[in-house]
């Protein structure tokens, strides 16, 4: 058996993050930095956002919308910048998706959509 703090790449800690998100979103519920660090057993928040980054980009290469936003800032309660418009109609369109309908990428296939947009990335 495989553990994800095993195999501890930015790809595959995105996939890790991915299934957190879309429960989440079926629960119609956000979480911080902090609370996804604790979930993932990650030890530290701040370093998650290059992690997010590979999700911003497959959302954004198939259409999807953007799941990063669930992942707010604890004292704004908003997405950091670069991880999707801070909006109700922008979070809702996540909340409606039929998350669970969607194979989840492959840490390769994210690996992919990153480096092709990322917005961390020159």
């Amino acid at each position: 058996m495989k553990k994800f703090a095993e195999i501890s790449t930015r790809p595959n800690r995105a996939v890790q993050a991915w299934l957190i998100l879309v429960g989440r979103a079926m629960n119609r519920q956000t979480l911080t930095y902090s609370m996804l660090d604790e979930v993932m057993n990650f030890g530290n928040p701040r370093a998650l956002g290059p992690i997010l980054d590979y999700i911003w980009a497959y959302c954004k290469s198939n259409d999807l919308p953007p799941l990063t936003i669930l992942v707010v800032n604890k004292n704004t309660g908003t997405p950091s910048s670069g991880m999707g418009e801070s909006n109700p109609a922008q979070q809702e369109s996540v909340f409606e998706f039929d998350w669970y309908g969607v194979v989840p990428p492959s840490s390769e296939e994210l690996d992919v959509a990153h480096k092709g947009d990322s917005p961390t990335q020159p």
